[in-house]
């Protein structure tokens, strides 16, 4: 068990997870939560949660208390939070310091709304830190040095884009799209030519298994079970890798426009730092086939997927919290350098 330690946590929308100082990443859940509606009583967090999906009777409700990168309900996000400290931390007089990522383009209201549930879940202090901060640490990029380096952090509600220097954020971009709008842009897609609905799971599983960002060698296909929209009954049809490539095109081109518009605003030696050092993905919607390759055939710079870039946001928080300290301070040019309390 852990006593008043330091805990980062990659609060995403799809996934939780959560670091000890000196321990590693200790707990990776589904941002899910099940509640008894008649009670209001906490049934399950994570992944007990996430089973309950699309199958819970009247009075049960399985919600994801983030959409978008942000807290969509308050009160359930306090009481995952609350949850997920309790299967971390023991019994204590002196309660943990949190650092939690935040995507770069949220509002000062959404950041309170962040620091408030951490509070209330049990934490002494709450501070915050960029993704792409949190992200090029975690992917072991020096960005203490004066070279530019761009992160691409495709999560599962928000893709979070920025050029990095001397600890800080010269330019970002922070867009709704990224591993849910790739789920939804499948399911019309689906809809619109094989007027068949699949859910959510499926969706993702079919994005998992053979989604592509790029054209690939060889196409893949597969049979899909969903309901068929003009007899109401179960119909099972094939579906083809490319098919999913044209699905994701529209989600693709917006990441792409938004990558365009940081390098636009990027002063120009930065520029020419991120054309020699590269683009590097991370986020677990970059392990979609074909996202490096699609990027760097588009803005012609070597781009690179990083190593377990799932977790790199939760490694970077990890290795930030050494700087707890200085934060406090304000002394560490690191994120927005806030103490919250």
């Amino acid at each position: 068990m852990i006593f008043g330690k330091d805990i980062g946590i990659d609060l995403g929308t799809a996934t939780v997870l959560v670091f000890v100082k000196d321990k590693g990443i200790v707990l990776r859940e589904p941002s899910v939560v099940a509640m008894d509606k008649n009670t209001g009583r906490l049934l399950a967090v994570g992944e007990e949660a996430e089973r309950m999906l699309g199958r819970t009777p009247g009075n049960i409700v399985a919600i994801r208390p983030l959409k978008d990168g942000v807290i969509s309900d308050y009160e359930m996000t306090e009481r995952m939070l609350k949850d997920l400290l309790r299967k971390v931390t023991s019994f204590s007089l002196l309660k943990p310091r949190l650092l939690i990522c935040i995507p770069s383009g949220i509002t000062e209201v959404e950041e309170r709304a962040v620091i408030d549930a951490g509070m209330q879940a049990g934490a002494r202090k709450v501070y915050l830190i960029e993704e792409p901060v949190a992200a090029a640490l975690g992917a072991g990029i020096d960005i203490a040095e004066p070279q530019g380096h761009m992160v691409v952090d495709i999560g599962g509600g928000t893709t979070d884009i920025a050029v990095i220097s001397l600890l800080g954020v010269v330019q970002s971009e922070s867009i709704k799209i990224a591993g849910d709008e790739f789920d939804q842009a499948l399911i019309r897609f689906v809809r619109k030519k094989h007027n068949i609905l699949i859910g959510e799971r499926t969706s993702e599983e079919l994005k998992i298994t053979m989604g592509c960002a790029y054209t690939r060698s060889e196409e893949v296909n597969r049979e899909v079970k969903g309901r068929c929209l003009l007899t109401g009954l179960p119909r099972v049809f094939s579906i083809s890798s490319e098919e999913i490539r044209q699905a994701y095109e529209e989600p693709c081109e917006r990441i792409l426009d938004a990558i365009h518009s940081v390098l636009e605003a990027t002063p120009p030696e930065l520029v020419a730092d991120v054309s020699r050092n590269g683009i590097t993905l991370t986020g677990g919607g970059s392990l979609l086939w074909g996202m490096d390759k699609l990027i760097e055939a588009r803005t012609n710079i070597k781009t690179r997927l990083a190593d377990d870039a799932q977790s790199c946001v939760a490694y970077g928080t990890g290795k930030a919290l050494a700087w707890i300290g200085d934060m406090q301070e304000g002394t560490m040019n690191l994120s927005r350098k806030k103490q919250m309390v």
